[in-house]
This record gives structure tokens, C-alpha cells and sequence, in this order.
């Protein structure tokens, strides 16, 4: 529990006690239960029961939480000097699956400071009524299906310290006004739509603890005033829409606990910000980031860094031998670069994972380990006695025979770091990318199906591969010439149902042969919806050394914490490659 939730905990706890011994001759003001009437029609809440009094902290008003998941509280002060009734200071209703809009009349509640609608089914928009909830210091309203921009008028409420929006269905421009927020400390406004650029304003905002961006469709640069928020810990804009450069301001932000910037737009190159002066670092990020330039030593010494990755920018030379002798770290995804020279000693530990995959490194004897992904096509050599005219794979399953073809098992285990080359002698995949919070390497990168399957051949659609970042597929027996490559997908780890858990969205990008060939693709957006199949047929593709690529690359978009941690990333159920000539 970080600090502002043991703030909001304690604070609650305060004033339950109190409440609870001030209540006896004191009942809630008859104006607020009539807004909570009114708040229970509009956003569908149907069990709370107003015979008996709000503030009683009686069932149907005060029940059991599970932390992060269900809350369902109503909490009042009933110990506000010179006043006879008590008043509602925080509504709690998290994860019950609410069908209704946000309700106006919470702006009634004139001693709110607290408020979370977080993991319901809310539709909508934000009222601007709620901009004289003066004492408000939480909103959270995050995993809804809100729309609409934000309203400048929230601005009005000078207490407010978190701003919680995520995972909703908002558009516009984050209004300027925000920026005039003198206490706020967490800003969340990851998997929206919103445009334009970050606001002017938001270089005041030197007290913010945590600012969060990712999965939007933002325009311009990453604001150089960044560097007056020196009290921030996280940092996170992955597949914002912004443009690069990182600004080297960025060196200035010693506190950041987790930096994760990701798919930035422009042509425009940079080297890495310093960032020897971040002891504190545990996640490091920067993919994809056109950062040039060399690998510096000083994040071998970096004894906190647990996350480093550097994938798909391009950087050159050697790798620091110090790479291999960081304490704390666990994974190093350095994949698509410029990097040459020897691999270090990275075998020596048993819990590190390492991507060096598409680089220029020098292969020697013992230093591709299954922990050390040093997968490249430049450097694979495999014996492919008589290539063949077809590949069929069942990705994540076993064995199936479907319209008189074999798809071929691939069970085999993926990983943070994994190149796997399957017996048949013929292709082998590549994941890259940790799954956080996942229960073990089987389940998380060869998921089983959550929802039902109605399609004819549903045996190729029940198990599935999934990577967080790059999932590549490598067939290197083919014959040359021009190819029809079916790749099947039906998304099976989203369930299909009214849920707060049915707003998962899934985005990732397509490469065939390194030409990306679909972009911000969405499986079930284009499949009608989740556990329905969706085959995207790719025509004259052409195989000139026997090589064919298929690559899925998440660019940050789409929720990462729908229905669960760790649904996010390129996933994929069947592939089937035969020639188009004679």
C-alpha cells in the first residue's frame, strides 16, 4: 500500500471512529439522503436500503471490501462542530458492475472528499456539476465506459489530490485548467482518447507523485517542463502519441521510481537522458524511443533497477560487461538495436532474463542459454534438407487436424526471454516481454480460452501464444517464391459479458517479412466480438531465401489490466502458410 492509500485509510478510519461514536443522536441530513436516492436511481444501485439511515454504518451501507477489487461503503461525520446531522464524506462502490450514468446530484454532497466508481459499467460523461465538490480529494473512476471530455470545471476543486480516469472511452483535450490543481499528487489518464497537446498549465504542477498517459492519441512533443515535476516516482507514457525526443530533463527527475515511455512518434534522434543519478530506479523503459547512441556503464552499478528495456531504438557498440553483474536486476530486453561485439556473462545467473534478439552480436559457443534469447536472422543456421510449399501451426496447442491439414503442436513454453526452435526442423518462435502478476510461464504466454467458443473449428482457437511486447513466428524451410499467409485469431482471454472485466481491449501491430502490414489491430473489433474468429489473409508474399517472418508487435496500446493484470500484447491462435504458384 503506498503512501497516499495509507493517507485515505487512516483518514477514513478517523473519521469511522469518530462518526461511530458521535452517531446514536444524529442522523444524516435529510437534503443528502435524498441525493443518495437520487444517486442510487441514476447510476443503478438497487439494494441500498433507506429505511434504514446512511450513517448508521448498518449492512446494505457498510459491508466487507476485498482491497482493490469490490468496495460497497457509505461513510459519514457525524462530529462536525455546531452541527446536528451527519453528512456522507466518502462513497465507495468499486467493482459491482453498475449499468447507470454518473450521477449530477453528487454534487448535493457538500462535505464529499472522497469518491470511487472504479470497475463498474458507468456510461456517460463526467458532470461539471461536481466542480463545487470543494473538499473532494479523490476521484476515481477508472475501468468504466465513460465518455466525453473532462470538465474544465473539475479544476474548481483545489483539494483534489488524485485524479483517476484510466481505462474509460474519454475524448478531447485535457483541459488547461487542470493545471491550476495546487494539491494534486496522482494523475491518471492511461487507455482514453484523448487529443491535442499535454497543457502548458501542467508545468505547475511541481507536487505530482504519479502522472500516467498511456494508450491515448496525444499530438506534439514530451514538454521539456517535465523536469519541474522533481517529486514524481512514476512516469508512464507507453504508446502516448506523443513525439520524441525524450527531453534531457528528464535527468532531473531523481525520485522517479518507474520510468516507462514507449512508442513515440517523429524521425527525430536523441542518446539516452542521464540517468546515473536515479538510484532509486526500479523500472526503466525507453522502447522504441529513437534514442541513438552508446550503452552507458552506469546501469551495471544501478543496485535497485529490477526492469531495463532498451528494445527497438538504435543503439550501438558493445554491451557493458557490468550488464551481467547487476545485483537487483531481472530482466534486460535490449531487442532491435545496432548493438555488436561479444555477449557478457549473463548464463552465470539463474534468475535473469535477457533479450538480445535482432542485433549484431556475436555469437559464441554456450552463450545462447534458455534464459538468453540471442534469436536473429542473421545468425540462425539451420539444416533444412528439402524445404516445403506450406507451414500450419496451432500456436499454444497441441497437435490438430482441421480441413485435412496437420497444425502442428506448439506447446512449448514461452518467456521473457524465450527462443524456442520446435523438432520438426523447420520454424521456431521468439517471445519477448515479462507479464507482470502472472501465475506461471505456461499459463500466461499459452493462455486457455474464458469465453465460449462457437466456431466449427474451435480446437485451433481454445489455447493461444501471447507475448507483452514481440511475439515472432520463424518459418526458415520454405521454398522460395509467393506465399498465402492466414493468420488466425479469436480473442479468448476477455470475457464476453456485462462485466467491468468486458472492457479489456487488445491493440498490437502486424509485421510480415519486416513490412508492417496492420496496425493498431484490435482481434475482437474486427472478429465481432471476444471468442468469435477472425482470419486475416495476406496475399503474395514473398519467401526469397526460404525465410518467412511473422512478427506482432504491442505499441502500447490497449488496457494492460483487463480483466486481470497482464492481459495485453500480441496474441495469436493459428497460423497456416502455403505457396500461391502452381
Amino acid at each position: 500500500m503506498g503512501i497516499f492509500s495509507q493517507f485515505l485509510f487512516l483518514s477514513l478510519m478517523a473519521f469511522w471512529f469518530i462518526s461511530l461514536a458521535a452517531y446514536g443522536t444524529k442522523t444524516i441530513h435529510p437534503d443528502e439522503k435524498k441525493a443518495l436516492e437520487d444517486i442510487a436511481k441514476s447510476i443503478g444501485k438497487k439494494d441500498w436500503n433507506f429505511d434504514i439511515d446512511p450513517c448508521s454504518n448498518k449492512p446494505n451501507w457498510v459491508t466487507p471490501t476485498i482491497p482493490h477489487v469490490y468496495d460497497n461503503n457509505v461513510t459519514c461525520d457525524c462530529a462536525i462542530a455546531g452541527d446536528n446531522f451527519c453528512h456522507v464524506i466518502w462513497i465507495s462502490l468499486k467493482g459491482q458492475n453498475l449499468q447507470g450514468t454518473l450521477p449530477p446530484a453528487l454534487s448535493r454532497l457538500r462535505y464529499l472528499q472522497m469518491i470511487d466508481f472504479a470497475r463498474n459499467n458507468l456510461n456517460g460523461t463526467i458532470p461539471k456539476e461536481w466542480g463545487v465538490l470543494t473538499n473532494i480529494r479523490k476521484f476515481a473512476l477508472l475501468s468504466n465506459r465513460l465518455t466525453g471530455p473532462i470538465p474544465a470545471e473539475i479544476a474548481n476543486i483545489s483539494s483534489l489530490q488524485l485524479l483517476e480516469v484510466h481505462n474509460n472511452q474519454l475524448s478531447g483535450n485535457l483541459p488547461s485548467e487542470l493545471g491550476n490543481l495546487p494539491e494534486i499528487q496522482i494523475m491518471r489518464f492511461s487507455s482514453n482518447n484523448f487529443t491535442g497537446e499535454l497543457p502548458l498549465t501542467f508545468g505547475k504542477l511541481t507536487k505530482l507523485l504519479e502522472f500516467r498517459i498511456d494508450d491515448n492519441q496525444f499530438t506534439g512533443k514530451i514538454p521539456d517542463y517535465v523536469q519541474n515535476w522533481t517529486n514524481i516516482n512514476n512516469l508512464m507514457m507507453q504508446g502516448s502519441g506523443l513525439s520524441a525526443p525524450i527531453p534531457s530533463g528528464i535527468s532531473l527527475l531523481k525520485n522517479l521510481t518507474d520510468l516507462r515511455i514507449s512508442d513515440l512518434n517523429g524521425s527525430e534522434y536523441a542518446p539516452l537522458p542521464q540517468l546515473n543519478n536515479h538510484t532509486l530506479l526500479k523500472t526503466l523503459i525507453l522502447r522504441n524511443c529513437n534514442i541513438n547512441g552508446t550503452l552507458p556503464e552506469y546501469f551495471g552499478t544501478m543496485t535497485k533497477l529490477q526492469l531495463l528495456d532498451l528494445s527497438f531504438n538504435k543503439l550501438s557498440g558493445t554491451i557493458p560487461r557490468s550488464y551481467a553483474d547487476m545485483s537487483g536486476v531481472n530482466y534486460i530486453f535490449l531487442t532491435g538495436n545496432l548493438l555488436t561485439g561479444q555477449v557478457p556473462a549473463f548464463t552465470k545467473k539463474t534468475n535473469l532474463d535477457v533479450d538480445l534478439s535482432y542485433n549484431n552480436i556475436t555469437i559464441s559457443k554456450g552463450s545462447q542459454k534458455e534464459n538468453v534469447n540471442l534469436f536473429s536472422t542473421s545468425d540462425l543456421s539451420f539444416t533444412c534438407p528439402k524445404p516445403s510449399k506450406s507451414l500450419f501451426i496451432n500456436c499454444g496447442g497441441s497437435q490438430e487436424i482441421v480441413d485435412g491439414k496437420t497444425y502442428e503442436d506448439d506447446s512449448g513454453l514461452g518467456g521473457p526471454a524465450r527462443f524456442h526452435a520446435y523438432p520438426t526442423g523447420n520454424w521456431a518462435f521468439s517471445t519477448t516481454g515479462v507479464l507482470p502478476g502472472s501465475k506461471t510461464v505456461g499459463e500466461s504466454y499459452s493462455p486457455h480460452n474464458i469465453s465460449k467458443l462457437t466456431m466449427v473449428d474451435s480446437k485451433l482457437y481454445t489455447r493461444a501464444r501471447v507475448s507483452p511486447i514481440s511475439l515472432t513466428y520463424y518459418g526458415y524451410c520454405l521454398q522460395k517464391g509467393s506465399y498465402t499467409v492466414n493468420l488466425h485469431f479469436a480473442e479468448i482471454m476477455i470475457p464476453d459479458d456485462q462485466t467491468y472485466a468486458s472492457l479489456g481491449r487488445r491493440v498490437f501491430d502486424i509485421y510480415l517479412q519486416g513490412k508492417l502490414v496492420q496496425k493498431d489491430f484490435n482481434i475482437a473489433k474486427e472478429a465481432g466480438g471476444v471468442g468469435s474468429k477472425i482470419v486475416k489473409q495476406f496475399n503474395n508474399i514473398v519467401v526469397s531465401s526460404n525465410t518467412l517472418e511473422i512478427r506482432l508487435y504491442w505499441a502500447g496500446k490497449g488496457t494492460q489490466n483487463l480483466p486481470i493484470n497482464s492481459v495485453y500484447g500480441p496474441l495469436i491462435s493459428a497460423i497456416s502458410v502455403e505457396s500461391s504458384g502452381a
